[in-house]
């Protein structure tokens, strides 16, 4: 349990300092940077599977999934939801809105619990019933406030939500699946990138050596978490992984408080404070977390 939760741990802290390298490459369209991110991430991992002599492994998987029309399909959005996310994720920290981007992470679990409640006929108890009150009164206090939804936030967290969901229908190996995701949208990518070159507007070709190394790196940063993430999560109960979840989106706060000084009014106190005021129920009334909680008291 001790490495799993290092694993897990070390991997939320990699995407919660995540907006450090997007600010990095702010200079660059936030389409480029997509592109590039999906097209270095197939080739990290597919490298990576050659490396761990696992790539006929992988070759075996995708003829099963060719013959299955419905997994297929599922794949598919499941690429398209995630390069949306990853989108508008790259975009928001690049427009000055990381605090924005952390309350989506914040909100995400309790999307993911709606979801399976309304896909997956799962059942919600009295405390999450209560999590997401709070969590929705947060979201109507931003909403009248500014005037309009926090979209970015809300954004962020359906399209991770609903990616979640079509993981569970899915159910590949981490490394298969960023690699068959990572490649429906690969052509897109190269497509994108070989047209701002016909345009004369690609920094990857114009651009310095250190531009062109941070964005091959965007392989890398996207498959290392995604690895840890996947080999930490078979050794620590789902309740301690809920709670670990949340490291990524209060680093990232941190980061807009403190770092890059994003306004920080009593609005956005008051909207967090019911965000995590939900999270404390939401995770408290966890049944599992209650389980483990009531044997150490015994103990």
């Amino acid at each position: 349990m001790r490495s799993g939760i290092m694993y897990i741990s070390l991997s939320y802290i990699l995407w919660g300092i995540f907006p450090i390298y997007w600010k990095v490459l702010d200079h660059v369209s936030s389409e480029e940077i997509l592109a590039h991110r999906i097209i270095w991430s197939f080739v990290f991992v597919l490298l990576l599977l050659l490396f761990q002599k696992r790539f006929a492994d992988f070759l075996y998987e995708c003829t099963k999934i060719v013959k299955s029309p419905k997994i297929l399909l599922t794949l598919a959005l499941s690429s398209f939801l995630i390069s949306a996310n990853w989108f508008v994720y790259i975009w928001a920290v690049n427009h000055d809105r990381v605090l924005e981007t952390s309350l989506g992470y914040y909100i995400n679990p309790l999307v993911s619990v709606l979801l399976g409640m309304i896909f997956l006929h799962e059942k919600l108890n009295k405390g999450q019933q209560t999590a997401f009150l709070f969590a929705a009164f947060g979201v109507l206090i931003s909403t009248v406030h500014y005037g309009h939804v926090p979209w970015t936030s809300l954004i962020l967290a359906s399209t991770f939500g609903f990616y979640g969901l079509a993981k569970k229908v899915i159910k590949l190996d981490s490394a298969f699946g960023l690699a068959l995701e990572t490649f429906v949208v690969f052509p897109i990518g190269i497509i994108y990138v070989l047209y701002l070159e016909s345009l004369g507007s690609s920094v990857f070709f114009e651009w310095d050596a250190s531009t062109n190394f941070l964005l091959m790196g965007t392989g890398v940063i996207t498959a290392i978490p995604l690895l840890l993430f996947a080999k930490g999560t078979p050794k620590i109960p789902m309740c301690f992984l809920g709670v670990l979840q949340y490291i990524a989106p209060t680093i990232t706060f941190f980061l807009g408080v403190f770092l890059y000084h994003e306004p920080f009014t009593v609005v956005e106190l008051i909207t967090f404070v019911c965000i995590w005021t939900g999270i404390i129920i939401f995770t408290m009334s966890e049944p599992s977390f209650k389980t483990i909680w009531k044997t150490r008291l015994s103990k």
